[in-house]
């Protein structure tokens, strides 16, 4: 009963951080360390990426008529800007693709911890309230996907190819690259929802397939419930979020990346003396 409570923590921790430019990596081994759940270390990190099809799924769900290039309801014009979006979103997501199935393994080996991922959280809230700061009374040049240049689309996609290193957090990296190149904060977000479908969608996969498909009846059921409860709230955490930027910038995001960055540091400290 104590590993069910567990997994409904981290399945509530991942629905919410996935969607909000904070970490869901850097809050899953915060919070993982403090609950010690009793599975082994190779079947958390596997449950860590795999709870995300949780929070895709809820994308898919908000956002599927958008997303859907049959739909019955859409002109052919609208059937084609719908394919067209498509193809953006895989153009922005070469370079995390390429790079991840290269070097996903090496970089967790490497950056997979607390200090690393605490460093990240650090960098990328600086990044945010700067760059927020300098957009300050500046018009957006992008405020709709389909006006996302090539050029766009791959500055985008080198930032989410950042987010391998644990701690900078996928959404957060792809926000900053957009923001960065002028586009507007909700078409930012929105595109980060989309691109985030073939990206996860690929990394759960791998995990799955490095991990064996080797699940215990308990194992299994963990993984079903996370992926359950991550559905749950990411849906309400994409709401909160659309809502939220509509009349508020990214700032507070970064202010709380610093403090929990700070905080990782700390407990890594006492946890060496």
């Amino acid at each position: 009963m104590l590993d069910v409570i567990k997994v409904i923590v981290l399945g509530i921790v991942e629905g919410i951080t996935e969607w909000l430019p904070v970490s869901s990596t850097g809050h899953l081994i915060l919070v993982g360390d403090l609950l010690q759940p009793g599975m082994s270390d190779e079947f958390m990190e596997m449950f860590n990426v795999v709870i995300q099809l949780g929070a895709i799924m809820a994308v898919v769900v908000l956002y599927f008529h958008k997303l859907n290039p049959f739909s019955p309801r859409k002109s052919k014009k609208q059937k084609m800007l719908t394919w067209q979006m498509w193809i953006k979103v895989l153009i922005a997501s070469i370079p995390a693709a390429v790079v991840g199935l290269i070097f996903n393994d090496y970089l967790d080996a490497i950056f997979y911890k607390p200090v690393p991922v605490a460093i990240m959280l650090i960098v990328y809230g600086i990044l945010f309230i700067v760059i927020e700061n300098r957009n300050k009374g500046v018009t957006p040049k992008v405020t709709k996907i389909s006006q996302l240049t090539v050029q766009m689309l791959l500055m985008i996609g080198i930032f989410q190819m950042l987010a391998l290193i644990p701690g900078t957090s996928r959404s957060g990296a792809t926000i900053v690259g957009a923001l960065i190149i002028g586009v507007s904060r909700e078409t930012a977000a929105e595109f980060t929802f989309f691109l985030a479908i073939p990206v996860m969608f690929g990394a759960s996969f791998l995990k799955l397939v490095n991990f064996g498909f080797h699940f215990t009846g308990a194992e299994f059921g963990f993984l079903m419930l996370g992926c359950a409860v991550s559905f749950v709230v990411s849906i309400i955490a994409i709401k909160f979020l659309m809502g939220y930027i509509k009349k508020h910038d990214f700032k507070v995001f970064g202010y709380y990346r610093i403090g929990l960055g700070a905080l990782i540091l700390i407990v890594a400290a006492i946890n060496a003396l």
